[in-house]
């Protein structure tokens, strides 16, 4: 992996007309990215008009710095040979109208993470640090990143 240069594609498409005005026109768009064969049907968060039952670009942030601090945490846990048996985040992303310009401030990854074995505490708590500092996402963000786990053995 030294010295590669990884490259990921994206496409997002929409149709409509915005003629009616701010209000009205659909914010509901399409988003692929290859060669992944599963697409998205995205809007714009409910607070500027759009679907609330679809995804929405902030949430694709936030559920992308999730997933990279989950899979970053099961390698370095899986290099330290720890049986790590499961894995449950509850993410959020906190993105104030009033702080100019508007964006995600923080995003806080709150994972419960179940260990099977006799394993410290405190060297879980090392590993997590160490997966925050190995995370993709998380590197590539403005945004400040905190995760605050918590442990159950089983």
């Amino acid at each position: 992996m030294a010295g590669s240069t990884h490259r990921y594609a994206a496409r997002c498409s929409w149709s409509g007309s915005t003629a009616v005005g701010y209000d009205a026109y659909d914010r509901t768009h399409q988003a692929e990215a290859p060669p992944a064969a599963a697409g998205l049907t995205l809007a714009s968060d409910p607070a500027f008009r759009g679907d609330p039952s679809l995804l929405n670009p902030e949430q694709l942030v936030v559920l992308a710095a999730s997933s990279c601090q989950l899979l970053s945490f099961l390698a370095v846990a899986a290099r330290a040979r720890i049986d790590v048996v499961g894995y449950e985040d509850e993410a959020e992303g906190v993105m104030p109208e009033d702080d100019k310009p508007v964006r995600i401030t923080a995003i806080t990854l709150r994972p419960r993470i179940t260990v099977k074995g006799d394993v410290a505490e405190g060297r879980l708590r090392h590993l997590c640090e160490v997966a925050h500092r190995e995370c993709f996402i998380a590197n590539s963000l403005k945004t400040d990143v905190v995760v605050e786990p918590s442990f159950t053995f089983a």
